[in-house]
């Protein structure tokens, strides 16, 4: 997206837009299958590690795919972990210690499961919930910034949503967004149970352990005046309250925002006004936001 089509206020923000989709094209890449239907990307370097083992994965001329007698989601499953558990013995990812489910696409259905840590090596997509939560106040809208943990291995000290987090195996969306909000956060379940589905938004990022493809599905909650989020794990440090035109000059001019939270408040401050979707790029900024098939 050219900067000369956007509005100079807008062309602040697209940086990060960018930052998340830093990768022209995955041709370079092997195509990934499970049967017949593509579900991620990966390196040579890990197609080499992949080739030796040979009843579990084959090779042809459109990629790698998992051995066609594993046609159970379950058997398909513990062959990526058994992979998974040598690969990270190799140095080629590190295990989180929790699954996520494999699609084709964000609906579609569960092909196999895989370890956290192992799906950009495979180029899969994941998914997680962003929880804008905000207060409507006679002075603006205001919105809840968590402080990330220093001791995390992604972003740490970074600016964060009040509530986010991977979506794992087995549980939608919304069942997500309530474990979190009480894990995180200590949001009742009642209160995160009224927040508002309002889209996605997604990236395809290549990072040191391959290609990260996710989807974020966002929600606005609205929270009661007297109610004050409070660090329930090792997650965040601490939340603070700022008002929306605060946290919209913290994304357009520095760089202490998670670099996918940029993306989810971008979306937010063009769904309420904060960021004028009608000036100039506005549109192509919104298209920008989803990248993932």
């Amino acid at each position: 997206m050219p900067d000369a089509l956007l509005d100079p206020h807008l062309a602040r923000f697209e940086r990060h837009i960018a930052a998340c989709n830093n990768i022209a094209s995955p041709a370079h890449l092997l195509r990934f299958r499970i049967g017949d239907q593509q579900v991620g990307w990966v390196g040579t370097d890990l197609a080499r590690a992949l080739a030796f083992h040979p009843r579990d994965f084959h090779f042809d001329h459109q990629g790698v795919a998992l051995a066609g007698r594993l046609r159970a989601p379950g058997a398909r499953s513990q062959a990526l972990a058994e992979v998974a558990k040598s690969l990270a013995g190799r140095g080629h990812l590190t295990l989180r210690g929790e699954l996520f489910d494999i699609r084709t696409v964000p609906e579609g259905p569960v092909l196999a499961q895989l370890d956290r840590g192992a799906m950009p090596a495979f180029g899969a997509i994941s998914q997680g919930v962003h929880v804008n939560g905000f207060l409507r106040r006679p002075d603006g809208l205001h919105l809840w910034v968590g402080f990330r943990s220093r001791h995390k291995s992604v972003a740490p000290g970074q600016l964060d949503n009040v509530v986010a987090g991977g979506i794992p195996a087995g549980l939608s969306a919304a069942e997500t967004l309530v474990k979190e909000a009480a894990e995180e956060a200590s949001i009742p379940p009642e209160v995160a149970a009224r927040a508002q589905p309002a889209g996605r938004v997604s990236y395809v990022m290549a990072v040191p352990e391959g290609l990260r493809r996710d989807v974020l599905h966002c929600y606005d909650l609205e929270l009661p005046e007297g109610l004050v989020p409070r660090p329930n794990d090792n997650e965040v440090e601490r939340f603070e309250l700022w008002p929306a035109q605060r946290l919209l000059a913290e994304v357009r001019d520095r760089d202490q925002v998670k670099f996918n939270v940029n993306l989810v408040l971008i979306d937010f401050f063009l769904r309420h006004g904060l960021l004028d979707a009608a000036a100039p790029g506005a549109e192509a900024l919104r298209a920008g936001l989803d990248q993932v098939a």
